[in-house]
């Protein structure tokens, strides 16, 4: 299995902490060296274990902002297709 390279780019703050001291963070990350993504995941004290976790691009992230403050979405979802 490839080794799975990151880095931290940016930290904006911790969501929640665990009894373990694990913390759910967002930040941004750049994986493998690409363009860095904003990222939510847990990370244990030191960054060297994480769980898993959710990986947004900017248009993720302005969507999700948007949801949040309850603005009107526009989408292409048929919402008449779902049972």
């Amino acid at each position: 299995m490839a080794e799975l390279k990151f880095e931290i780019t940016e930290h904006f703050g911790v969501l929640s902490q665990n009894a373990r001291g694990w913390t759910k963070e967002l930040n941004k990350i750049s994986w493998n060296e690409r363009e860095p993504k904003w990222d939510i995941r847990e990370w244990n004290p030191d960054h060297t274990r994480m769980g898993k976790g959710v990986t947004l691009t900017e248009e993720e992230v302005d969507a999700l902002r948007k949801l949040l403050n309850g603005e009107e979405l526009d989408d292409d979802i048929d919402e008449d297709a779902f049972v």
